[in-house]
Protein backbone atom coordinates (compact mmCIF):
# COMPACT_ATOMS: atom_id res chain seq x y z
CA UNK A 1 0.00 0.00 0.00
CA UNK A 2 1.24 3.47 -0.82
CA UNK A 3 1.49 5.59 2.32
CA UNK A 4 2.27 9.02 0.92
CA UNK A 5 3.61 11.13 -1.88
CA UNK A 6 7.10 11.94 -0.61
CA UNK A 7 6.59 15.69 -0.30
CA UNK A 8 3.27 15.46 1.57
CA UNK A 9 4.10 13.67 4.83
CA UNK A 10 7.71 14.80 4.83
CA UNK A 11 6.40 18.35 5.10
CA UNK A 12 3.65 17.50 7.57
CA UNK A 13 5.72 15.30 9.91
CA UNK A 14 9.44 15.63 9.20
CA UNK A 15 10.69 18.96 7.82
CA UNK A 16 11.78 21.53 10.39
CA UNK A 17 12.87 25.17 10.08
CA UNK A 18 16.55 25.65 9.37
CA UNK A 19 17.10 22.28 7.74
CA UNK A 20 18.88 21.80 4.43
CA UNK A 21 16.72 19.33 2.48
CA UNK A 22 17.66 17.71 -0.82
CA UNK A 23 15.51 15.34 -2.84
CA UNK A 24 15.46 13.88 -6.32
CA UNK A 25 12.43 15.84 -7.50
CA UNK A 26 11.91 19.52 -8.23
CA UNK A 27 8.90 19.69 -5.89
CA UNK A 28 11.22 19.03 -2.96
CA UNK A 29 10.92 22.82 -2.61
CA UNK A 30 7.53 22.22 -0.93
CA UNK A 31 9.27 22.02 2.46
CA UNK A 32 10.29 25.65 2.11
CA UNK A 33 6.86 26.36 3.57
CA UNK A 34 8.28 25.74 7.06
CA UNK A 35 11.54 27.61 6.54
CA UNK A 36 13.72 24.82 5.10
CA UNK A 37 16.17 25.38 2.30
CA UNK A 38 14.68 22.54 0.28
CA UNK A 39 16.10 21.89 -3.18
CA UNK A 40 15.41 19.31 -5.86
CA UNK A 41 18.49 17.67 -7.36
CA UNK A 42 19.38 14.77 -9.62
CA UNK A 43 19.71 11.25 -8.27
CA UNK A 44 23.52 11.41 -8.29
CA UNK A 45 23.38 14.65 -6.30
CA UNK A 46 21.09 13.06 -3.72
CA UNK A 47 23.18 9.89 -3.52
CA UNK A 48 26.26 11.92 -2.52
CA UNK A 49 24.85 13.27 0.79
CA UNK A 50 23.23 9.91 1.50
CA UNK A 51 26.68 8.32 1.47
CA UNK A 52 28.90 11.12 2.76
CA UNK A 53 26.54 13.34 4.73
CA UNK A 54 27.75 16.31 2.67
CA UNK A 55 26.87 18.10 -0.54
CA UNK A 56 27.79 21.29 -2.37
CA UNK A 57 25.96 24.16 -4.04
CA UNK A 58 26.68 27.21 -6.08
CA UNK A 59 24.95 29.93 -4.07
CA UNK A 60 22.23 31.51 -6.24
CA UNK A 61 20.67 34.95 -6.11
CA UNK A 62 17.53 35.54 -4.05
CA UNK A 63 14.40 37.53 -4.86
CA UNK A 64 11.81 38.75 -2.39
CA UNK A 65 8.10 38.37 -3.10
CA UNK A 66 6.44 40.50 -0.46
CA UNK A 67 2.85 39.47 0.24
CA UNK A 68 0.37 42.08 1.47
CA UNK A 69 -3.38 42.15 2.00
CA UNK A 70 -5.57 39.20 2.94
CA UNK A 71 -7.08 36.53 0.65
CA UNK A 72 -10.84 36.02 0.59
CA UNK A 73 -12.31 33.07 2.55
CA UNK A 74 -11.92 29.86 0.56
CA UNK A 75 -8.92 31.11 -1.40
CA UNK A 76 -5.97 28.81 -0.78
CA UNK A 77 -2.39 28.36 -1.84
CA UNK A 78 -3.18 27.14 -5.35
CA UNK A 79 -4.96 30.33 -6.37
CA UNK A 80 -2.30 32.43 -4.62
CA UNK A 81 0.55 30.88 -6.62
CA UNK A 82 -1.50 31.00 -9.84
CA UNK A 83 -1.96 34.73 -9.28
CA UNK A 84 1.78 35.16 -8.72
CA UNK A 85 2.39 33.25 -11.96
CA UNK A 86 -0.09 35.51 -13.74
CA UNK A 87 1.62 38.67 -12.49
CA UNK A 88 5.30 37.71 -12.68
CA UNK A 89 5.22 35.00 -15.37
CA UNK A 90 7.25 31.84 -15.51
CA UNK A 91 11.04 31.72 -15.98
CA UNK A 92 11.47 35.47 -15.62
CA UNK A 93 12.60 37.19 -12.42
CA UNK A 94 12.47 33.94 -10.43
CA UNK A 95 14.47 31.88 -12.92
CA UNK A 96 17.42 30.08 -11.29
CA UNK A 97 16.92 32.02 -8.06
CA UNK A 98 15.67 31.33 -4.56
CA UNK A 99 12.29 32.93 -3.91
CA UNK A 100 11.78 34.29 -0.40
CA UNK A 101 8.16 34.96 0.58
CA UNK A 102 7.80 37.72 3.17
CA UNK A 103 5.36 40.44 4.20
CA UNK A 104 2.46 41.13 6.57
CA UNK A 105 0.09 38.80 4.68
CA UNK A 106 1.99 35.75 5.96
CA UNK A 107 -0.12 35.83 9.11
CA UNK A 108 -3.14 34.93 6.97
CA UNK A 109 -1.48 31.93 5.32
CA UNK A 110 -1.85 28.49 6.87
CA UNK A 111 0.90 25.83 6.71
CA UNK A 112 -1.05 24.10 3.92
CA UNK A 113 -1.25 27.35 1.94
CA UNK A 114 2.48 27.91 2.35
CA UNK A 115 3.14 24.34 1.22
CA UNK A 116 1.19 24.85 -2.02
CA UNK A 117 2.92 28.16 -2.77
CA UNK A 118 6.37 26.71 -2.11
CA UNK A 119 5.47 23.58 -4.08
CA UNK A 120 4.78 25.52 -7.26
CA UNK A 121 7.75 27.87 -6.95
CA UNK A 122 9.45 25.51 -9.37
CA UNK A 123 6.70 26.25 -11.92
CA UNK A 124 7.55 29.91 -11.42
CA UNK A 125 11.10 29.02 -12.45
CA UNK A 126 12.67 29.30 -9.01
CA UNK A 127 15.16 26.89 -7.50
CA UNK A 128 13.11 26.85 -4.32
CA UNK A 129 10.67 28.92 -2.30
CA UNK A 130 11.10 29.67 1.38
CA UNK A 131 8.92 31.24 4.06
CA UNK A 132 10.44 32.76 7.17
CA UNK A 133 9.31 30.65 10.16
CA UNK A 134 6.88 32.50 12.42
CA UNK A 135 4.20 31.81 15.04
CA UNK A 136 2.16 29.80 12.53
CA UNK A 137 5.18 27.63 11.77
CA UNK A 138 6.02 27.27 15.44
CA UNK A 139 2.53 26.01 16.28
CA UNK A 140 2.48 23.67 13.27
CA UNK A 141 5.78 22.04 14.23
CA UNK A 142 5.15 21.81 17.97
CA UNK A 143 1.85 19.96 17.60
CA UNK A 144 3.61 16.95 16.07
CA UNK A 145 3.47 13.69 17.98
CA UNK A 146 7.14 12.63 17.85
CA UNK A 147 9.70 14.72 19.71
CA UNK A 148 12.50 14.04 17.24
CA UNK A 149 10.49 15.72 14.49
CA UNK A 150 10.11 18.99 16.40
CA UNK A 151 13.28 19.28 18.48
CA UNK A 152 15.76 20.23 15.72
CA UNK A 153 14.21 23.56 14.77
CA UNK A 154 16.52 26.47 13.99
CA UNK A 155 14.77 29.70 13.03
CA UNK A 156 16.49 32.03 10.59
CA UNK A 157 15.21 35.34 9.25
CA UNK A 158 16.54 37.83 6.72
CA UNK A 159 18.50 40.82 7.96
CA UNK A 160 16.62 44.10 8.01
CA UNK A 161 19.00 45.44 5.35
CA UNK A 162 19.09 42.25 3.26
CA UNK A 163 19.73 42.87 -0.42
CA UNK A 164 17.79 41.01 -3.11
CA UNK A 165 18.21 40.61 -6.84
CA UNK A 166 14.62 41.87 -7.13
CA UNK A 167 11.67 42.71 -4.88
CA UNK A 168 8.03 42.39 -5.96
CA UNK A 169 4.86 43.10 -3.99
CA UNK A 170 1.79 40.89 -4.44
CA UNK A 171 -1.57 42.03 -3.03
CA UNK A 172 -3.56 38.98 -1.97
CA UNK A 173 -6.84 40.90 -1.96
CA UNK A 174 -6.76 40.54 -5.76
CA UNK A 175 -6.58 36.75 -5.65
CA UNK A 176 -9.69 34.97 -6.89
CA UNK A 177 -10.46 31.65 -8.54
CA UNK A 178 -8.13 31.14 -11.50
CA UNK A 179 -7.44 28.65 -14.26
CA UNK A 180 -4.05 28.09 -15.90
CA UNK A 181 -4.70 27.18 -19.50
CA UNK A 182 -2.88 24.33 -21.23
CA UNK A 183 0.05 24.05 -21.75
CA UNK A 184 1.52 26.89 -19.65
CA UNK A 185 1.27 27.27 -15.85
CA UNK A 186 1.50 31.04 -16.24
CA UNK A 187 -1.29 31.41 -18.83
CA UNK A 188 -3.57 32.30 -15.93
CA UNK A 189 -6.96 33.98 -16.24
CA UNK A 190 -10.00 34.34 -14.01
CA UNK A 191 -12.34 31.34 -14.10
CA UNK A 192 -15.08 33.71 -15.23
CA UNK A 193 -13.23 34.34 -18.51
CA UNK A 194 -13.46 30.68 -19.50
CA UNK A 195 -16.68 29.73 -17.70
CA UNK A 196 -18.54 27.01 -19.58
CA UNK A 197 -15.39 25.32 -20.97
CA UNK A 198 -16.20 21.61 -21.34
CA UNK A 199 -14.16 18.75 -19.91
CA UNK A 200 -13.81 15.00 -20.27
CA UNK A 201 -12.38 14.57 -16.79
CA UNK A 202 -11.89 16.18 -13.38
CA UNK A 203 -8.94 15.33 -11.14
CA UNK A 204 -8.37 16.49 -7.56
CA UNK A 205 -5.03 15.38 -6.17
CA UNK A 206 -1.21 15.34 -6.52
CA UNK A 207 1.26 16.72 -4.01
CA UNK A 208 0.25 20.36 -4.42
CA UNK A 209 -3.35 19.58 -3.33
CA UNK A 210 -3.27 19.75 0.47
CA UNK A 211 -5.61 18.42 3.13
CA UNK A 212 -7.26 21.84 3.37
CA UNK A 213 -7.85 21.83 -0.38
CA UNK A 214 -9.45 18.38 -0.27
CA UNK A 215 -11.73 19.41 2.61
CA UNK A 216 -12.74 22.58 0.81
CA UNK A 217 -13.46 20.64 -2.38
CA UNK A 218 -15.83 18.37 -0.46
CA UNK A 219 -17.61 21.33 1.17
CA UNK A 220 -18.05 23.01 -2.24
CA UNK A 221 -19.66 19.86 -3.64
CA UNK A 222 -21.82 19.54 -0.53
CA UNK A 223 -23.20 23.03 -1.13
CA UNK A 224 -23.75 22.27 -4.81
CA UNK A 225 -25.69 19.09 -4.01
CA UNK A 226 -27.82 20.95 -1.47
CA UNK A 227 -28.85 23.15 -4.39
CA UNK A 228 -29.85 20.12 -6.42
CA UNK A 229 -26.73 19.53 -8.49
CA UNK A 230 -26.11 15.97 -9.60
CA UNK A 231 -23.10 14.54 -11.42
CA UNK A 232 -23.71 14.04 -15.11
CA UNK A 233 -22.94 10.64 -16.59
CA UNK A 234 -20.39 12.28 -18.87
CA UNK A 235 -16.68 12.13 -18.06
CA UNK A 236 -14.40 10.76 -15.38
CA UNK A 237 -13.87 12.02 -11.85
CA UNK A 238 -11.08 11.01 -9.50
CA UNK A 239 -9.74 12.28 -6.20
CA UNK A 240 -6.39 11.07 -4.85
CA UNK A 241 -5.27 12.35 -1.41
CA UNK A 242 -1.56 12.94 -0.92
CA UNK A 243 -1.20 10.49 1.97
CA UNK A 244 -3.00 7.83 3.98
CA UNK A 245 -3.29 10.10 7.06
CA UNK A 246 -5.16 12.63 4.90
CA UNK A 247 -7.37 9.90 3.43
CA UNK A 248 -8.16 8.58 6.92
CA UNK A 249 -9.09 12.07 8.11
CA UNK A 250 -11.38 12.67 5.14
CA UNK A 251 -13.07 9.38 5.94
CA UNK A 252 -13.42 10.23 9.64
CA UNK A 253 -15.03 13.54 8.75
CA UNK A 254 -17.49 11.88 6.38
CA UNK A 255 -16.07 13.80 3.43
CA UNK A 256 -15.22 10.68 1.43
CA UNK A 257 -18.97 10.04 1.25
CA UNK A 258 -19.46 13.48 -0.29
CA UNK A 259 -16.86 12.77 -2.95
CA UNK A 260 -18.48 9.45 -3.78
CA UNK A 261 -21.96 10.99 -3.89
CA UNK A 262 -20.59 13.54 -6.35
CA UNK A 263 -19.38 10.74 -8.63
CA UNK A 264 -15.70 10.69 -7.70
CA UNK A 265 -13.59 7.56 -7.53
CA UNK A 266 -11.26 7.72 -4.52
CA UNK A 267 -7.74 6.50 -5.26
CA UNK A 268 -4.89 5.46 -3.00
CA UNK A 269 -2.20 8.08 -2.35
CA UNK A 270 0.08 8.76 -5.29
CA UNK A 271 0.79 11.13 -8.15
CA UNK A 272 -1.96 9.60 -10.33
CA UNK A 273 -2.90 11.73 -13.35
CA UNK A 274 -0.24 14.31 -12.50
CA UNK A 275 2.43 12.15 -14.14
CA UNK A 276 0.18 10.20 -16.52
CA UNK A 277 2.50 7.21 -16.66
CA UNK A 278 0.66 4.26 -15.10
CA UNK A 279 -2.99 3.26 -14.78
CA UNK A 280 -4.26 6.83 -14.43
CA UNK A 281 -3.78 8.45 -17.83
CA UNK A 282 -5.94 10.87 -19.77
CA UNK A 283 -6.62 9.59 -23.28
CA UNK A 284 -5.43 11.39 -26.43
CA UNK A 285 -7.67 14.36 -27.16
CA UNK A 286 -9.31 14.38 -23.73
CA UNK A 287 -9.61 17.72 -21.94
CA UNK A 288 -9.21 17.70 -18.16
CA UNK A 289 -9.29 20.20 -15.34
CA UNK A 290 -6.96 19.30 -12.49
CA UNK A 291 -5.72 20.61 -9.16
CA UNK A 292 -2.20 19.31 -9.88
CA UNK A 293 0.80 21.57 -10.42
CA UNK A 294 1.77 21.09 -14.08
CA UNK A 295 -0.12 21.31 -17.34
CA UNK A 296 2.70 20.72 -19.81
CA UNK A 297 2.21 18.78 -23.03
CA UNK A 298 1.60 15.05 -22.46
CA UNK A 299 1.75 15.55 -18.67
CA UNK A 300 -1.55 13.77 -17.94
CA UNK A 301 -1.20 11.33 -20.83
CA UNK A 302 0.03 11.40 -24.39
CA UNK A 303 -2.04 13.78 -26.51
CA UNK A 304 -4.23 14.93 -23.62
CA UNK A 305 -4.99 18.51 -22.59
CA UNK A 306 -4.89 19.56 -18.95
CA UNK A 307 -5.86 22.88 -17.35
CA UNK A 308 -4.93 23.81 -13.76
CA UNK A 309 -7.20 25.16 -11.05
CA UNK A 310 -7.85 24.88 -7.32
CA UNK A 311 -9.61 21.87 -5.81
CA UNK A 312 -12.62 24.12 -5.15
CA UNK A 313 -12.87 25.09 -8.82
CA UNK A 314 -12.46 21.49 -10.00
CA UNK A 315 -15.13 20.37 -7.51
CA UNK A 316 -17.62 23.02 -8.65
CA UNK A 317 -16.96 22.13 -12.30
CA UNK A 318 -17.33 18.38 -11.86
CA UNK A 319 -21.14 18.12 -11.89
CA UNK A 320 -21.75 19.25 -15.47
CA UNK A 321 -18.17 18.76 -16.65
CA UNK A 322 -18.09 22.47 -17.44
CA UNK A 323 -15.94 25.18 -15.87
CA UNK A 324 -17.82 26.88 -13.03
CA UNK A 325 -16.80 29.79 -10.81
CA UNK A 326 -16.97 28.40 -7.24
CA UNK A 327 -17.35 31.82 -5.59
CA UNK A 328 -21.06 31.47 -4.71
CA UNK A 329 -20.54 27.98 -3.32
CA UNK A 330 -17.54 29.13 -1.28
CA UNK A 331 -19.58 32.02 0.15
CA UNK A 332 -22.26 29.56 1.29
CA UNK A 333 -19.87 27.48 3.40
CA UNK A 334 -20.13 27.90 7.17
CA UNK A 335 -16.78 29.45 8.08
CA UNK A 336 -16.87 28.19 11.65
CA UNK A 337 -17.33 24.63 10.39
CA UNK A 338 -14.57 25.15 7.84
CA UNK A 339 -12.16 26.33 10.54
CA UNK A 340 -13.02 23.38 12.74
CA UNK A 341 -12.50 20.84 9.95
CA UNK A 342 -9.19 22.30 8.84
CA UNK A 343 -7.47 21.73 12.18
CA UNK A 344 -4.58 19.52 11.00
CA UNK A 345 -5.22 15.85 11.63
CA UNK A 346 -1.66 15.29 12.83
CA UNK A 347 -2.20 17.62 15.77
CA UNK A 348 -2.68 16.36 19.25
CA UNK A 349 -5.72 17.32 21.32
CA UNK A 350 -3.55 19.24 23.74
CA UNK A 351 -3.37 23.00 23.22
CA UNK A 352 -0.17 24.34 21.73
CA UNK A 353 2.26 26.10 24.03
CA UNK A 354 2.50 29.84 23.69
CA UNK A 355 4.62 30.67 20.68
CA UNK A 356 8.10 31.86 21.49
CA UNK A 357 9.96 32.00 18.19
CA UNK A 358 13.66 32.65 18.71
CA UNK A 359 15.75 33.58 15.68
CA UNK A 360 19.45 32.83 15.48
CA UNK A 361 22.32 33.94 13.27
CA UNK A 362 23.88 31.38 10.90
CA UNK A 363 26.99 29.83 12.41
CA UNK A 364 30.36 29.29 10.76
CA UNK A 365 31.32 25.97 9.24
CA UNK A 366 34.05 23.66 10.38
CA UNK A 367 37.15 24.04 8.24
CA UNK A 368 38.90 20.97 6.93
CA UNK A 369 42.15 21.01 5.02
CA UNK A 370 43.03 18.06 2.85
CA UNK A 371 45.93 15.97 4.14
CA UNK A 372 49.28 16.01 2.37
CA UNK A 373 48.59 12.49 1.09
CA UNK A 374 45.26 13.64 -0.34
CA UNK A 375 46.90 16.67 -1.94
CA UNK A 376 49.45 14.36 -3.53
CA UNK A 377 46.66 12.21 -4.96
CA UNK A 378 45.01 15.29 -6.43
CA UNK A 379 48.21 16.48 -8.09
CA UNK A 380 48.97 13.01 -9.46
CA UNK A 381 45.49 12.76 -10.99
CA UNK A 382 46.18 15.85 -13.10
CA UNK A 383 49.08 14.14 -14.90
CA UNK A 384 48.97 11.71 -17.80
CA UNK A 385 50.94 8.44 -17.92
CA UNK A 386 54.07 10.34 -19.03
CA UNK A 387 53.86 12.73 -16.10
CA UNK A 388 52.60 15.67 -18.14
CA UNK A 389 49.54 17.75 -17.31
CA UNK A 390 46.48 16.26 -18.94
CA UNK A 391 44.61 18.31 -21.51
CA UNK A 392 40.84 18.24 -21.52
CA UNK A 393 39.43 19.34 -24.85
CA UNK A 394 36.15 18.90 -26.65
CA UNK A 395 35.79 19.22 -30.41
CA UNK A 396 32.83 18.82 -32.68
CA UNK A 397 29.98 20.64 -34.36
CA UNK A 398 27.20 22.69 -32.81
CA UNK A 399 23.65 21.42 -32.49
CA UNK A 400 21.18 24.14 -31.44
CA UNK A 401 18.29 23.13 -29.15
CA UNK A 402 16.79 26.48 -28.16
CA UNK A 403 15.16 28.00 -25.07
CA UNK A 404 13.16 26.33 -22.29
CA UNK A 405 13.39 22.75 -23.48
CA UNK A 406 11.31 21.11 -20.76
CA UNK A 407 12.19 17.79 -19.17
CA UNK A 408 8.55 16.85 -18.65
CA UNK A 409 8.37 16.56 -22.42
CA UNK A 410 11.89 15.19 -22.75
CA UNK A 411 12.29 13.29 -19.48
CA UNK A 412 16.02 13.11 -18.84
CA UNK A 413 18.37 10.19 -18.29
CA UNK A 414 21.96 10.89 -17.57
CA UNK A 415 24.08 8.29 -19.37
CA UNK A 416 26.50 9.76 -21.84
CA UNK A 417 28.96 8.57 -24.48
CA UNK A 418 32.56 9.48 -23.78
CA UNK A 419 35.41 8.89 -26.20
CA UNK A 420 39.06 9.51 -25.51
CA UNK A 421 41.06 11.55 -26.46
CA UNK A 422 37.99 13.40 -27.70
CA UNK A 423 35.08 13.90 -25.35
CA UNK A 424 31.82 13.29 -27.15
CA UNK A 425 28.68 13.81 -25.14
CA UNK A 426 25.34 12.46 -26.27
CA UNK A 427 22.53 13.38 -23.90
CA UNK A 428 19.82 10.74 -23.67
CA UNK A 429 16.56 12.43 -22.88
CA UNK A 430 13.37 10.41 -23.23
CA UNK A 431 9.74 11.46 -22.68
CA UNK A 432 7.93 10.11 -19.62
CA UNK A 433 5.59 7.97 -21.72
CA UNK A 434 8.54 5.67 -22.54
CA UNK A 435 9.71 5.18 -18.94
CA UNK A 436 7.76 1.98 -18.42
CA UNK A 437 9.36 -0.79 -20.42
CA UNK A 438 12.68 0.97 -20.82
CA UNK A 439 15.35 -1.60 -20.00
CA UNK A 440 18.68 0.08 -20.61
CA UNK A 441 20.50 3.19 -21.77
CA UNK A 442 20.14 2.16 -25.39
CA UNK A 443 16.35 2.22 -25.02
CA UNK A 444 16.59 5.71 -23.53
CA UNK A 445 18.90 6.88 -26.29
CA UNK A 446 16.56 5.61 -28.99
CA UNK A 447 13.86 7.96 -27.69
CA UNK A 448 16.08 10.93 -26.91
CA UNK A 449 14.22 14.17 -27.70
CA UNK A 450 11.90 12.20 -29.97
CA UNK A 451 9.07 14.74 -29.74
CA UNK A 452 10.88 18.06 -29.51
CA UNK A 453 13.91 17.34 -31.74
CA UNK A 454 13.28 14.14 -33.70
CA UNK A 455 16.51 14.46 -35.72
CA UNK A 456 18.70 15.03 -32.66
CA UNK A 457 19.93 11.43 -32.36
CA UNK A 458 20.80 11.06 -36.02
CA UNK A 459 22.64 14.38 -36.08
CA UNK A 460 24.57 13.53 -32.88
CA UNK A 461 25.86 10.39 -34.56
CA UNK A 462 26.91 12.50 -37.54
CA UNK A 463 29.15 14.62 -35.31
CA UNK A 464 26.82 17.38 -34.14
CA UNK A 465 27.92 16.58 -30.61
CA UNK A 466 28.16 19.97 -28.89
CA UNK A 467 24.76 21.04 -27.62
CA UNK A 468 24.12 24.78 -27.44
CA UNK A 469 20.95 25.50 -25.54
CA UNK A 470 19.21 28.70 -24.56
CA UNK A 471 17.54 30.05 -21.48
CA UNK A 472 15.96 27.60 -19.06
CA UNK A 473 17.07 24.51 -20.94
CA UNK A 474 16.29 21.41 -18.90
CA UNK A 475 13.60 22.95 -16.67
CA UNK A 476 11.12 20.45 -15.24
CA UNK A 477 11.04 17.55 -12.80
CA UNK A 478 14.30 15.85 -13.60
CA UNK A 479 17.43 17.46 -12.26
CA UNK A 480 19.94 15.15 -13.95
CA UNK A 481 19.55 17.04 -17.12
CA UNK A 482 21.29 18.67 -20.03
CA UNK A 483 21.93 22.33 -19.38
CA UNK A 484 22.59 25.22 -21.74
CA UNK A 485 25.73 27.12 -22.55
CA UNK A 486 23.80 29.99 -20.98
CA UNK A 487 22.13 30.83 -17.67
CA UNK A 488 23.82 28.32 -15.40
CA UNK A 489 22.03 27.55 -12.14
CA UNK A 490 22.38 25.35 -9.12
CA UNK A 491 21.49 22.26 -11.11
CA UNK A 492 24.53 22.58 -13.33
CA UNK A 493 26.24 20.44 -10.73
CA UNK A 494 24.26 17.45 -12.02
CA UNK A 495 26.53 17.51 -15.01
CA UNK A 496 29.75 17.61 -13.13
CA UNK A 497 28.61 14.79 -10.86
CA UNK A 498 28.79 12.65 -14.00
CA UNK A 499 31.81 14.38 -15.57
CA UNK A 500 29.78 16.06 -18.29
CA UNK A 501 30.74 19.66 -18.85
CA UNK A 502 28.13 22.42 -18.85
CA UNK A 503 29.34 25.91 -19.58
CA UNK A 504 27.72 29.29 -19.03
CA UNK A 505 28.50 31.87 -21.70
CA UNK A 506 28.16 35.43 -20.43
CA UNK A 507 29.32 37.02 -23.70
CA UNK A 508 26.12 37.22 -25.75
CA UNK A 509 28.10 37.66 -28.97
CA UNK A 510 29.05 33.98 -28.66
CA UNK A 511 25.56 33.01 -29.80
CA UNK A 512 25.96 35.08 -32.95
CA UNK A 513 28.80 32.81 -34.07
CA UNK A 514 27.59 29.49 -32.61
CA UNK A 515 25.32 28.68 -35.54
CA UNK A 516 23.94 25.21 -36.03
CA UNK A 517 26.55 22.96 -37.66
CA UNK A 518 29.56 25.25 -37.13
CA UNK A 519 32.82 23.67 -35.90
CA UNK A 520 33.68 24.31 -32.27
CA UNK A 521 36.58 23.51 -29.95
CA UNK A 522 36.48 23.79 -26.16
CA UNK A 523 39.64 23.81 -24.03
CA UNK A 524 38.59 23.10 -20.46
CA UNK A 525 42.06 23.78 -19.05
CA UNK A 526 42.53 27.25 -20.53
CA UNK A 527 38.79 28.04 -20.40
CA UNK A 528 38.75 29.01 -24.08
CA UNK A 529 36.14 28.23 -26.76
CA UNK A 530 37.02 28.56 -30.44
CA UNK A 531 33.97 28.85 -32.70
CA UNK A 532 33.92 30.00 -36.34
CA UNK A 533 37.42 31.43 -35.95
CA UNK A 534 36.50 33.51 -32.90
CA UNK A 535 37.69 32.82 -29.35
CA UNK A 536 35.66 33.29 -26.19
CA UNK A 537 36.57 32.84 -22.55
CA UNK A 538 34.31 31.19 -20.02
CA UNK A 539 34.22 30.57 -16.30
CA UNK A 540 34.44 27.22 -14.58
CA UNK A 541 34.62 27.07 -10.80
CA UNK A 542 37.45 25.16 -9.16
CA UNK A 543 34.90 22.76 -7.67
CA UNK A 544 33.46 21.99 -11.10
CA UNK A 545 36.91 21.67 -12.59
CA UNK A 546 38.06 19.24 -9.90
CA UNK A 547 34.94 17.07 -10.18
CA UNK A 548 35.34 16.91 -13.93
CA UNK A 549 39.06 16.17 -13.57
CA UNK A 550 38.27 13.06 -11.53
CA UNK A 551 35.65 11.82 -13.99
CA UNK A 552 32.65 12.79 -11.86
CA UNK A 553 31.63 12.44 -8.23
CA UNK A 554 31.38 8.65 -8.39
CA UNK A 555 34.96 8.33 -9.62
CA UNK A 556 36.20 10.85 -7.06
CA UNK A 557 34.45 8.90 -4.31
CA UNK A 558 36.35 5.80 -5.41
CA UNK A 559 39.59 7.69 -4.75
CA UNK A 560 38.81 9.68 -1.63
CA UNK A 561 35.77 8.02 -0.04
CA UNK A 562 33.84 10.15 2.43
CA UNK A 563 36.55 12.82 2.33
CA UNK A 564 36.00 13.61 -1.34
CA UNK A 565 34.52 17.10 -0.83
CA UNK A 566 37.28 17.93 1.61
CA UNK A 567 39.79 16.78 -0.99
CA UNK A 568 38.45 18.68 -3.98
CA UNK A 569 37.16 21.82 -2.28
CA UNK A 570 39.51 24.74 -2.98
CA UNK A 571 41.16 26.09 0.16
CA UNK A 572 39.73 29.45 1.14
CA UNK A 573 41.44 29.79 4.50
CA UNK A 574 45.20 29.88 5.20
CA UNK A 575 47.09 26.84 6.52
CA UNK A 576 47.13 26.70 10.29
CA UNK A 577 43.70 28.34 10.57
CA UNK A 578 42.05 27.43 13.86
CA UNK A 579 38.32 27.76 14.14
CA UNK A 580 36.91 29.54 17.13
CA UNK A 581 34.51 27.51 19.23
CA UNK A 582 31.81 30.08 18.62
CA UNK A 583 31.96 29.20 14.94
CA UNK A 584 31.35 25.49 15.42
CA UNK A 585 28.22 24.16 13.67
CA UNK A 586 25.07 24.41 15.75
CA UNK A 587 24.23 20.90 16.98
CA UNK A 588 20.55 21.67 16.50
CA UNK A 589 21.19 21.57 12.76
CA UNK A 590 22.35 17.96 12.98
CA UNK A 591 19.95 15.06 12.66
Amino acid sequence: MKYTILHTEFYRERAQPGMLVVGSDSHTCSSGGVGCLAIGLGAADVALPLVTGETWFQVPETINIRLVGAPKPGIGGKDVILYILQVLKRNTIASDRIVEFTGPALRHLSPDTRFAVSNMTTELGGITGIFMPDDTTHEFINRRKLARHKSHTTNFRPDADAEYAAVHEIDLTHVGSFIARYPNPDDVVSVTEEEGMEFNGCFIGACTTTEEDLILGALVMEQAMKRGSKPTAKGKRKVVPGSMPILYRLSELGLCDIYEDAGFEIGIPGCSYCVGMSADQAAPGEVWISSQNRNFENRMGKGSIGHLASAATVAASSFEMKLVDPSDLLAAIDLSRWQKLTTPSMHSDAPSPKSDVIYVEPCGCDYHRASSQTQKQIEQSRLDKDGRKQTKAVQGRVQILGDFVNTDAVRVYFPYVREVPELMVVFKLAPAEFLIGMKNNMDAGMRCLVHTHPKFRERAQQGFNIVVGGKGFGCGSSREQAKPFEESDIFDQSFFQGAVSSITMEDESFFQFADDGVSISIDLNSRIIDVAGKTFGFKLSEMESEIFQFGGIASAFGVFGNKLLEAITPSKLPPGYKQDKAEQPDKRLQW
